[in-house]
């Protein structure tokens, strides 16, 4: 808490010689710092420590905030983000701020300068860092750069000081880019609050005579604040692909950003693209009751739960469906760019969904249905896949016998674990259920993302080495290579040794940041040769222009090791 003494000793260590001065300056900076209200405040609540610290504060000066509730789903859920603001009246901006942000992220923390550090009843909210300048510790960014990659949520105030009077306003000083420069690192989306609060006539008055006096008044100006509010404005967020500008220094797009933020409040185009808002999360109790009446399939060693959803209107599931797959999909560079990625096909078809019981978490799902079924309600257009390859009639006996796969996700908090391989679970459940089937089929997707060579030698791969043995489907949007990927292609291949060129597919797609998506390894390598075909790739528009391969499973061809361990059983 404020100390006069320890202010002293800080800033004016030379009046230790003068006692008489030090006496009078002690008492003015005693009044202006209302050192005894803080004294009182920290013998009331000694045991209070972070959010309840914050929380206390705002309530012992009755302060409130306003904010329009929808724009609460502009604040992401989970995955990293770095949230930056203005900073208009001092530290009771940051406070208001840090409560209604943490009341969707928990995990927040704030960036921290030194005098912010020394409230120690907020050191667990903060990281501290000298500026935003550029020379901070190492070891201070590195804490910061961990948060962030540990898909944390991070607080900055760029400015790095309290808003001052200018020719336009109540506005920031010029931005520091250090908070630019955390987000390019962790690959985390930008968003932008503003804040509509401001100090007295008195303060801006005196800034504009002399700033380290108006300074000294801040405290005095947080107390003239009680029984007010302050109003938040905020925006959606920012993502790499719209801040990431090759021909500007990191300085202009901070300011860019920084003229995003205050062109929030006027009704002036922003000069950055902004990406839909995901949902906000169902209350866990409502998904646990629903989940809990679906059809359990099956349970994992290690406690999950595999369970049948079929939509039969409004649920949380179909809810916590939607908003988990666009999470997982945009953390790949697809996605619908809605709140939540739900289709017309959702409601016929049925949905594997594999539930964490112990943090009761919906951790991923498929969705299929059985082929014919579909057809015969709706004629081919029913079908997912119709959408984005024209079939031919050659295909009929596959859809008499099929089971349309996709959509399938784990979000992101979960990947590196067994959780794809638990799905497989379900589905081999499902298809022993239905052993009349004997395909699988539907579209498993290269981010548009990936580098354009990247796309190229994985199409090209897998086209050749498992294209179609006759013409079953044509693409609506078909991929084309150029001539020079094609003769990059050529170069790089053999051509008739899978296993070696899929050696130097792995190894050229590492050399560029890339690797084979995981649906492509899992299908090959669940049958043997001639089980598994791709029968064509087609651009999907939709889907920010990711490219679908539709891949076609023999389940008869299923290796046995793979029969076994999700099947239960070889197939006769």
């Amino acid at each position: 808490m404020i100390s006069v003494d320890k202010v002293i000793e800080a800033n004016l260590p030379q009046l230790e010689n003068s006692p008489k001065v030090k006496g009078l300056v002690k008492k003015g900076l005693g009044y202006l710092l209302h050192e005894q209200e803080f004294v009182a405040f920290g013998d009331a609540y000694p045991h209070l420590q972070g959010l309840e610290f914050v929380e206390q504060v705002l309530d012992e000066l009755d302060f409130d905030t306003r904010y329009k509730p929808k724009q609460m789903e502009h604040i992401p859920s989970e995955g990293n983000v770095v949230i930056v603001a203005n900073h208009p009246i001092g530290s009771l901006d940051a406070l208001a701020l840090i409560k209604v942000l943490s009341s969707v992220r928990p995990d927040l923390k704030v960036v921290a300068n030194r005098m912010l550090m020394s409230i120690t009843p907020m050191h667990s909210l903060l990281l501290p860092v000298d500026n935003l300048s550029g020379t901070s510790k190492k070891k201070e960014l590195a804490n910061i750069q961990q948060h962030l990659k540990s898909d944390g949520a991070l607080l900055i105030f760029p400015a790095g000081e309290v808003s001052r009077l200018s020719p336009t306003g109540i506005k920031d000083c010029k931005w520091n880019s250090g908070f630019l420069r955390m987000a390019k690192k962790a690959n985390a989306p930008i968003l932008p609050i503003y804040i509509k609060a401001k100090n007295s006539p008195l303060f801006y008055g005196t800034s504009m005579i002399y700033k380290p006096l108006a300074s000294l008044l801040l405290v005095k100006e947080m107390f003239k604040q009680r029984q007010k509010s302050l109003e938040f404005e905020i925006g959606a967020s920012i993502p790499p692909e719209s801040y990431l500008i090759e021909n500007l220094k990191d300085k202009e797009i901070a300011q860019l950003i920084r003229k995003q933020l205050y062109r929030l409040i006027t009704k002036k185009p922003l000069p950055l693209k902004t990406q839909t808002p995901i949902a906000s999360p169902e209350a866990t109790k409502d998904l646990k009751k629903a989940i809990e009446e679906c059809e359990l399939l099956g349970e994992t060693s290690d406690g999950m739960k595999i369970y049948l959803y079929q939509y039969c209107g409004s649920s949380p599931i179909f809810r916590e469906l939607g908003r988990l797959r666009e999470i997982a999909f945009r953390a790949v560079g697809e996605g619908s760019g809605k709140r939540r990625d739900i289709d017309k096909y959702d409601m016929d078809y049925q949905h594997l969904v594999l539930w964490d019981a112990k943090q009761l978490e919906l951790v991923g799902a498929y969705r299929l249905a059985c082929a014919q079924d579909i057809i015969e309600k709706h004629g081919r257009k029913g079908l997912y896949t119709d959408s984005l390859f024209s079939y031919s009639n050659d295909m009929t006996p596959y859809f008499e016998k099929g089971i349309e796969l996709g959509r399938s996700f784990v979000q992101p908090k979960y990947w590196g674990r067994k959780s794809l391989d638990y799905l497989w679970f379900g589905i081999g459940a499902f298809v022993n259920r239905y052993p009349q089937y004997r395909y699988l089929f539907g579209a498993v997707s290269v981010s548009n993302a990936l580098p354009e060579q990247a796309k190229s030698l994985l199409v090209h791969y897998y086209q050749h080495y498992y294209g179609a043995k006759q013409v079953l489907a044509i693409p609506n949007n078909e991929y084309r290579h150029t001539e020079s990927q094609k003769e990059q292609c050529a170069q790089l291949f053999a051509g008739d040794d899978i296993k070696e060129d899929f050696v130097e597919l792995k190894h050229v797609l590492a050399n560029i940041g890339a690797q084979v998506p995981t649906l492509f390894k899992q299908y090959t390598e669940l049958c043997e040769p001639g089980g598994v075909q791709f029968l064509s790739f087609s651009i999907d528009p939709e889907f920010n222009n990711c490219i679908d391969g539709l891949v076609l499973v023999d389940l008869d061809k299923v290796k046995a090791s793979k029969a076994k361990r999700y099947l239960g059983q070889t197939r006769e």
